[in-house]
């Protein structure tokens, strides 16, 4: 009995150790803040009218691939389209929701975007909102800088942006991942712009466009002010 059990306690020696050195690793690795990988998400230069304020970070970047949806109304006070530009007829057409799916750089699905009801704000007014894929965190953000630099933007896409949050929310079993985010950058867009013709007489009014689109979306937060729970 003793030669016969020898072997396997030797064996169990050897693997206590690389079982326990696992454990610590994989537990450390756990323990980082997600804060600690910040420095390697790397933005692209962008103008000055959408840099985020000193101090934010990118924690996260997202490959957009979706719809800018429009909607044919007309111009005027009193209406749903409230302005226009100056050389329209008098009918518009009016961005009423993005809808993109967000993949890392492994091609797999991290988040969702589309317009919302912002509950810190009473729900009024709808917000671009951004919701991640599995803990379902969400962030609200309003537009607070936007650019088509010729020197950055490609000719027929829409402007790059500087988006600032107004609200977030943990998901229902605690998902945390977009709560912290301050800014969102949108860059590197192509296509998505409202169609040139289409929107132009009464007949037109209530007429839909889905215009496809591509953009990277930086997620900011600061790790001085990580205000997740």
């Amino acid at each position: 009995m003793k030669n016969g059990i020898a072997p396997e306690y030797q064996t169990t020696r050897r693997i206590l150790p690389i079982a326990c050195a696992t454990a610590v690793a994989a537990a450390f690795t756990v323990s980082l803040p997600q804060a600690a990988h910040a420095h390697e998400i790397a933005p692209p230069p962008v103008p000055t009218d959408i840099q985020v304020k000193a101090g934010q970070e990118a924690f996260l970047v997202g490959h957009a691939v979706g719809t800018q949806n429009y909607i044919c109304l007309p111009c005027g006070v009193g209406t749903q389209n409230p302005t226009c530009p100056p050389s329209s007829p008098g009918f518009a057409w009016i961005l009423f929701t993005p809808q993109a799916t967000l993949y890392n750089d492994s091609a797999k699905q991290i988040a969702t975007h589309f317009f919302s009801p912002n509950p810190f704000e009473n729900g009024t007014p709808v917000r671009a909102a951004w919701q991640h894929s599995r803990d379902t965190s969400i962030v609200w953000g309003q537009v607070t800088g936007s650019s088509s630099d010729a020197n950055f933007v490609k000719e027929g896409a829409i402007p790059w942006l500087r988006v600032e949050r107004v609200g977030s929310q943990d998901g229902p079993t605690g998902g945390d991942t977009l709560t912290a985010t301050k800014s969102i950058q949108r860059v590197n867009t192509d296509g998505g712009s409202a169609p040139s013709n289409g929107c132009a007489a009464l007949g037109d009014v209530g007429k839909k466009a889905f215009v496809p689109y591509r953009a990277d979306y930086f997620f900011y937060f600061n790790p001085d002010e990580d205000d997740r729970h």
